[in-house]
């Protein structure tokens, strides 16, 4: 039947948010179809009041708690500064509010291979199957030395309280929630896409760092350490017996360089950077047990509030023997030349709120 409103239809272009709810602020932007790359139209950052100050401030826990009402006023505020032009979000799931692992099948079809997992779902999963959205994803395959071949399924189950809580926390803010994901995904989309080189990136956070390799562009493992850029705020306000909120402006100024004037202010942070660097050696190690075929990662990409630590990529560089360097999810997109100036600072604060955008422009 002919559809008068088809070509209307077709004229109307993606106009997304990206909502990234961390542990202690909001990162939004707002994106629609450029000429030829999505193209970013607006952008906010807000942090909660009292997270530098009083150490149980946060939004959200690795305890899976979600403060609703915090979050809703955080969220409102945000929106408030930016003014954006459309209600339509995607919105991003922390990866300690997932439950993931690793499970080998023996070759099989679909059909087999979703009995199989509702089987052994029961068994790594520490809730009910019927309060848990799972999501599996297909992360390898391999053959071992007798010729039987076996496929790799990453398990990814997140609780309904919390699709629940955001769902809730959306609607009260007046925006329409088109999908939820964990941020691991849409840091491999935005700042990987099609790469096929085999990645670490670390998102490093107020109050966690998340830790997910990725092959052929593809999520294949996570991990996440409780050391983040927090810890290295407390570590220099308690070393030099001052507030934490000069302690962060410190740690912002002088960085990790450790040279000169600076450097006793390395040596009372970089314990806090050497604890995250055993994180993901660890993790390493594990992804490489789980993975009989894992090829070894060729460079680290670093994220999150902590990858504008000054000296963060040299001194990751030497302690983990590979290429370290910032995130830049801005590459992948439009956006005005005048925000060109700080361009590079944002790009790892952002990084997660446009990997989430580009799932809706493929």
């Amino acid at each position: 039947m002919y559809n008068p409103f088809k070509f209307l239809k077709q004229q109307i272009a993606p106009h997304y948010l990206g909502v990234d709810i961390g542990t202690t602020s909001i990162k939004i932007v707002e994106v629609d179809q450029g000429k030829q790359l999505p193209r970013l139209l607006n952008y906010t950052t807000l942090e909660s009041q009292g997270s530098l100050t009083r150490a149980n401030v946060a939004l959200q826990t690795s305890s899976l708690k979600l403060f609703e009402q915090e979050t809703v006023e955080l969220l409102k505020a945000a929106l408030k500064k930016m003014n954006p032009k459309t209600n339509v979000a995607v919105g991003s799931l922390p990866l300690f509010s997932a439950f993931m692992t690793v499970l080998t099948f023996p070759d099989m079809s679909q059909g087999e291979l979703q009995k199989s997992l509702a089987l052994q779902a029961k068994q790594y999963i520490p809730l009910p199957i019927s309060e848990v959205v799972i999501e599996p994803l297909r992360v390898g395959e391999y053959q071992d030395d007798k010729g039987f071949k076996y496929q790799l399924v990453l398990l990814i189950s997140v609780p309904l309280e919390q699709i629940r809580k955001h769902q809730s926390i959306f609607k009260k803010c007046g925006l329409e929630l088109k999908a939820l994901e964990i941020e691991a995904l849409s840091l491999v989309r935005g700042l990987i896409g099609s790469d096929p080189t085999p990645t670490i990136i670390v998102d490093i956070g107020s109050r966690s760092a998340a830790i997910a390799f990725a092959e052929k562009g593809e999520l294949r493992f996570t991990s996440q350490s409780d050391f983040a850029g927090a810890s290295l705020t407390q570590a220099v306000a308690a070393a030099l017996s001052i507030n934490p909120l000069r302690a962060e402006e410190l740690k912002r100024e002088r960085g990790i360089a450790g040279t000169g004037p600076n450097y006793e202010l390395s040596t009372i942070m970089l314990p806090y950077m050497d604890a995250i660097i055993s994180e993901i050696k660890r993790a390493e190690a594990t992804y490489a047990g789980q993975f009989p075929v894992a090829v070894k990662p060729e460079r680290v990409i670093v994220s999150g509030g902590g990858a504008n630590l000054l000296g963060i990529e040299k001194y990751m560089s030497q302690q983990l023997g590979l290429p370290v360097v910032k995130a830049a999810p801005f590459m992948r997109f439009e956006y005005p030349p005048t925000i060109e100036p700080i361009v590079q600072e944002m790009n790892p604060l952002l990084a997660v709120a446009l990997g989430l955008t580009l799932r809706e422009f493929r």
